[in-house]
């Protein structure tokens, strides 16, 4: 894997802010396989099978499987739990030679939290944990106070002084949150054009605004983009429309500026995961670059 080839970093955006405008669809399907054939940065690792949701144990075996197929195309993944299964992320991915951003997944529940930041300070001392993320988007969900998170923050800022320790949410809260950017090492944000009703033709330079907005909090902080993605089928929201071409598009838009500008970027999301229709309607379940079973969309 390469990731970063000369033909790849030749590339330029258009000026409607996007590599694709104006290319023919046999120039966008070869473009889509060089990217994926060079690889990525990092893919948000989707864990879940059809019939599976959050809750059932999984095991080391589906984790391997999933994992043997993202390897040819990835450095890293990103897992968001630390607990039921989500743990053989980081081992397995260790074990093929892949970077972890691993995640322990934070909510209005104490126990279930107590356990999640001791699953990740486990996995840490273990030596499987490249960047430690306490917590996604528990403020924007209300599920914590400020006080609260930066209280989980530093209890395992304290236990790993040698890996990197940061939140992840939206790129705004970086923003309004001064304490908490302070105390992150890094600035992770995710970054969701078609969540907030951005056309595709404006996407790319909507999400460089987004990033950029997320870079001027961190005062000189990386700033990596955790979750970033575009469906491929559901329902629109405004201006945001799903689409097989979109998504592509998108994931190109998104790989070409990532490699041009080195910028870390997490793709949202690896598969489909078919129990995200009921938190989020038809179109959660279809954010992957492989589908449900795990078959190329593309």
């Amino acid at each position: 894997m390469t990731y970063r080839s000369d033909h790849l970093l030749s590339l330029r955006p258009q000026s409607e802010g996007s590599y694709v405008a104006g290319e023919s669809e046999e120039t966008l399907k070869d473009l889509f396989a060089e990217i994926l054939q060079n690889g990525v940065h990092g893919f948000c690792f989707s864990l879940y099978e059809e019939g599976q949701k959050p809750g059932d144990i999984i095991s080391e075996a589906q984790v391997r499987r999933r994992m043997e197929l993202l390897k040819p195309h990835t450095k890293w993944v990103r897992s968001f739990s630390c607990t039921e299964g989500n743990e053989w992320i980081p081992k397995v991915a260790k074990n093929l030679g892949i970077k972890s951003l691993v995640g322990a997944w934070l909510g209005n529940d104490d126990e279930i939290n107590q356990r999640e930041i001791a699953g990740l300070i486990k996995l840490a001392k273990e030596g499987l944990v490249d960047i430690a993320a306490v917590g996604n988007e528990v403020l924007y969900r209300k599920d914590l106070t400020e006080e609260q998170l930066i209280d989980f923050i530093k209890k395992v800022k304290a236990e790993i002084p040698d890996i990197p320790v940061a939140y992840v949410d939206a790129y705004y809260e970086f923003s309004h949150r001064p304490a908490i950017t302070e105390l992150c090492d890094v600035i992770l944000c995710n970054c969701y054009p078609f969540w907030e009703g951005c056309p595709f033709e404006n996407s790319l330079d909507y999400m460089k605004a987004m990033y950029h907005q997320a870079k001027a909090a961190g005062n000189g902080k990386e700033v990596i983009i955790t979750e970033t993605g575009w469906p491929s089928k559901g329902e629109s929201l405004q201006g945001s429309v799903p689409s097989i071409k979109a998504a592509r598009d998108y994931f190109i838009n998104t790989q070409l500026w990532s490699a041009n500008e080195n910028i870390p970027i997490f793709y949202f999301s690896s598969f489909d995961e078919s129990w995200k229709v009921g938190a989020e309607g038809v179109v959660g379940a279809y954010w992957g670059i492989w589908d449900k079973n795990e078959k190329l969309k593309f």
